[in-house]
């Protein structure tokens, strides 16, 4: 889909972070954007600093872990444009700070799940059926992360690695089908984002009972992450890669090379049958 201009977007996850960048990308590129995230007051701090600089963007407050509210916005989109050409599966959360991952709780599970797999599965069974049943150009966007190419966090790993699956399958079957619209998979490493802060939007009804790691060494490294956070790559420059890779069609989106390494050790130690992990054997 080379010419973007005019076309109508769906971004979730907007408020804020890698949403945000893609956001206001899709945006600089013509498009008109559907802003959907689960904090209301900074969806619309984002929507009106979108609008501030000449975007034409509307808000709609979703939880995506939720299929009827993904479906509301759906409608909403369609009711004030008439149609959809690029939806951008974005929202997430993690949980970094439960530790082990065997004494994780069920809400902790339920939580990641619902915003981070089941939020992309309502997605793609909300919209791809519409870009479908207009038979025309079309694109979906997938955030994933390298923690879904490479082990890492487990809870967190587990939901990116299922959007993996997901999003690799559907696309055979789009090609199989040949059907217009086209997917791709975002994966990127470290971008700086409000990703620690995920807390700040945990529903009530999913309380946080995990222990925490503690102790110095647990208390260093999430210093070290925060700090190395703040210095990462920005949320637009990720949003940019998604813009170029929608116009060359292009499946996977690795935004940090560098960290491709570790999805060569997986793969290496997958081969050889051995652990994963750079002690593999």
């Amino acid at each position: 889909m080379q010419d973007l201009s005019g076309k109508i977007a769906v971004v979730t996850g907007a408020a804020s972070g890698i949403g945000r960048g893609i956001a206001e990308s899709l945006a600089a590129a013509g498009m008109k954007v559907v802003l959907s995230d689960v904090e209301p007051l900074a969806l619309e701090k984002t929507t009106t600093a979108l609008r501030g600089a000449g975007a034409e963007v509307q808000m709609a407050v979703t939880d995506v872990s939720d299929a009827a509210q993904v479906e509301a916005l759906a409608r909403q989109t369609l009711s004030a444009y008439g149609a959809v050409h690029v939806v951008c599966n974005n929202a997430g959360i993690n949980n970094v700070g439960a530790t082990p991952t065997w004494l994780s709780t069920l809400d902790d599970w339920n939580w990641i799940l619902g915003v981070n797999l089941l939020g992309v599965i309502h997605g793609m069974r909300t919209f791809l059926p519409i870009m479908i049943e207009q038979d025309s150009e079309a694109h979906i966007v997938n955030t994933a992360s390298i923690a879904g190419l490479a082990p890492g966090n487990a809870l967190y790993s587990v939901t990116k690695y299922g959007v993996v699956g997901l999003t690799e399958s559907m696309q055979l079957e789009l090609q199989q089908g040949g059907y217009k619209p086209r997917l791709s998979l975002l994966c990127p490493g470290l971008v700086n984002t409000l990703i620690l802060n995920s807390e700040r939007n945990r529903p009530a009804s999913r309380p946080n009972a995990s222990p925490s790691a503690s102790g110095p060494a647990a208390e260093a490294a999430r210093k070290q992450l925060a700090e190395a956070i703040t210095q990462a790559m920005s949320p637009r420059q990720v949003g940019d890669q998604v813009v170029a890779a929608i116009r060359q069609q292009r499946f996977y989106i690795l935004t940090h090379p560098d960290r491709i390494r570790f999805v060569e050790q997986r793969l290496n130690a997958l081969i050889a049958a051995a652990r994963p992990g750079p002690d593999a054997g």
